[in-house]
């Protein structure tokens, strides 16, 4: 096998003093943790996804120190003369807002030292987003892979059903979640951070001055590297955009590998949408005397919304997979746990073939991570090499020993003796307890789900979407200047609500509006003679600062009649909607492009033009903020019957 090859797979091929796999977030935490610890010169984060407030180490649930990493950075950055410190997350559409930290520029940037530089990176086509997950340490040490430093990350090998430890920031346990980084030394590592820097002058604008460091290299003293003295190959996604050509190194890294395998392919992916991949593995499954092929995947996405989209997408490749597949050569799995019923998420982003080539990074088998956002992915070949080549078959012993909680030897020795990795699995997969399930999900699929979505062109391009035919932006700019008066009124409004939408996420507002508050609330007031008064005004304030119209409809279902309650829930939307929409048009159309920025307002002409099917589509979408949308609609001018 001779895959990786400099300028067509692959954007560098650079030599690591040191690598090393960490599989699932504890252990890459702690090293994270310990390399920032040891930083003189630089400190790097590039990520999908940042949150200050996680927790890098979690040894219990009463650590006296969390060393959440937003302080933990600020307190490294006091103490070590020089340092600098650059991060760079995703700007991300408000979609995501109720899942993502509130004001990260704000706890990341103005709260912290002024060495610490953070900026959101929004310098790519519409519809992409900034997915490389990088974290470069005084150029001399890199982690590259699919973990973000964010919430909702950490756990462990054991992936206990309930770990206290597996919390997020706002203490709400979350289900376990498996996933893969590496780490990598000397001139690889400055490969990453010279990519590090690309996308950072990309972003701001800036050039980044890395200073050479005199320091040892700081490789976390509890790490133990897998291998020494060894080739990295830094593959890229990168979308056309400004001028600049697209780079697809990492679908025809993917592509290579699976073509050059000979006896098996194991891949670990969040998704399998990718048509171009599907392609190259039918082809594949197709040859009379070609590889076995395992995909471990998650049971299913998380939320309603991917399952009823990406997941229908990947029953549709799946099927055909299953089709192509004439030797029965394929098997497909999910990491089910040991209660029966819970399933370890699979986040990572990793393919090994015949032990000879690794893949890890942060690129989805999906079409967006082929071409439209940008990623970045490591692969080592072991070019014949045993000692290359049985660090390659360790970490898939380790994989696969997580998933059947056994022992990696146990791995190791029933694939020595059955000759093949599909064997081996079903034979170590036990019928209850922590174990590899088959996963049947193109079979039972209901109604044939797969059908009804449309193309992946939509759910899922691979290329940037021609959005501004669709979505054009607000109006031209007026030539003339407005006047002073109008200016102060609109920047009063616009700060009137964003003070209370800052208020609703930074503050006790979001545990006050839990479902029980709002009841005990709801009934307090229900014989109240303004009743009606306070629960539409209730309404009014809860739209202003994003509580969800269907958590004040449910509640108001909950605790009135059936009738008073459908009275009081349809005039508190109908207020809620109306007051919004007449912010927005309050605003106006200059206003909500500059208090909105660039992706949000974009929505404004589209509604315009199309009032009902595209107020009715967003309406569909929970995570689309209702405050957004109405103040959206009012700057366009719908119509407030035509919105309400």
């Amino acid at each position: 096998m001779a895959v990786l090859k400099e300028g067509e797979n692959c954007w560098r091929i650079s030599h690591a003093d040191r690598a090393a796999f960490l599989i699932d977030s504890a252990a890459y935490f702690e090293s994270v943790a310990d390399a920032i610890e040891q930083a003189q010169t630089s400190v790097c984060i590039s990520a999908w996804d940042i949150d200050s407030r996680i927790r890098l180490m979690r040894r219990s649930d009463t650590d006296a120190d969390p060393q959440s990493l937003g302080p933990f950075l600020n307190a490294k950055t006091k103490r070590t003369r020089g340092l600098q410190v650059y991060v760079l997350a995703w700007d991300f559409p408000m979609l995501y807002v109720r899942e993502r930290e509130w004001l990260p520029i704000f706890n990341l940037g103005w709260k912290t030292h002024q060495r610490i530089h953070f900026h959101l990176d929004d310098e790519h086509p519409i519809g992409a987003s900034q997915h490389q997950k990088l974290v470069v340490i005084d150029n001399r040490l890199a982690f590259c892979g699919g973990m973000d430093l964010s919430n909702s990350r950490w756990d462990t090998p054991q992936h206990e059903v309930e770990d206290p430890r597996r919390k997020d920031p706002n203490g709400k346990p979350y289900n376990p979640v498996h996933d893969l980084q590496m780490a990598v030394s000397g001139n690889a590592a400055a490969a990453l951070g010279e990519l590090f820097g690309e996308r950072w002058a990309m972003a701001t604008g800036t050039p980044i001055d890395y200073q050479d460091s005199q320091s040892a290299e700081p490789w976390p003293k509890d790490l133990r590297p897998d291998l020494k003295d060894v080739k990295i190959a830094i593959a890229r996604t990168l979308p056309a955009y400004k001028g600049r050509q697209e780079v697809r190194e990492v679908q025809k890294l993917y592509s290579d590998g699976i073509a050059a395998a000979e006896k098996f392919i194991y891949i670990e992916n969040q998704y399998f949408t990718s048509t171009t991949i599907a392609k190259v593995l039918a082809n594949s499954l197709s040859e009379a005397e070609g590889p076995e092929i395992v995909l471990v995947l998650p049971r299913e996405s998380s939320g309603w919304l991917e399952q009823s989209t990406m997941d229908a997408l990947r029953a549709r490749i799946l099927k055909n997979l299953f089709a192509a597949d004439r030797h029965d050569r394929l098997r497909l799995f999910y990491p089910a746990l040991s209660d029966g019923k819970t399933a370890a998420y699979v986040h990572s982003k990793t393919m090994i073939a015949d032990d000879q080539l690794a893949i890890i990074g942060s690129a989805n088998l999906s079409n967006r991570s082929m071409g439209l956002d940008s990623e970045c992915c490591l692969a080592i070949e072991a070019e014949g090499k045993d000692r290359v080549a049985e660090p390659i078959a360790a970490l898939r012993n380790r994989l696969l020993a997580e998933h059947l909680n056994v022992s990696a030897d146990a791995v190791s020795s029933t694939l020595s003796d059955k000759k093949s990795l599909i064997q081996t699995i079903e034979s170590l997969s036990a019928a209850s307890g922590r174990r590899l399930e088959k996963l049947e999900y193109a079979h039972s699929l209901p109604v044939d789900a797969a059908s009804i979505v449309p193309d992946h062109e939509m759910l899922d391009p691979e290329t940037p979407i021609e959005f501004d035919r669709m979505v054009e932006c607000v109006g031209s700019v007026d030539n003339g200047r407005a006047t002073i008066r109008p200016l102060i009124q609109l920047a009063g409004v616009g700060l009137i609500v964003f003070t209370l939408a800052a208020a609703g996420r930074g503050s006790p507002l979001p545990e006050w509006m839990s479902t029980e508050l709002l009841a005990a609330w709801s009934r307090a007031i229900h014989n109240h003679p303004l009743a009606f008064l306070i629960v539409l005004g209730a309404y009014v304030v809860g739209g202003l600062v994003m509580v969800p119209i269907t958590l004040l409809v449910g509640v108001t279902a909950m605790v009135f009649a059936p009738g008073w309650g459908t009275i009081y829930a349809l005039s508190g939307c109908l207020l809620n909607a109306l007051t919004t929409y007449l912010i927005g048009s309050r605003l106006g159309k200059q206003t909500i492009r500059k208090l909105g920025g660039r992706r949000l307002n974009r929505l404004s002409r589209q509604m315009a033009q199309r009032g009902v099917l595209s107020v009715a589509i967003i309406r569909n979408i929970p995570a689309a903020p209702f405050t957004i949308v109405n103040m959206i609609a009012g700057a366009s001018h719908i119509l407030s019957l035509i919105h309400i």
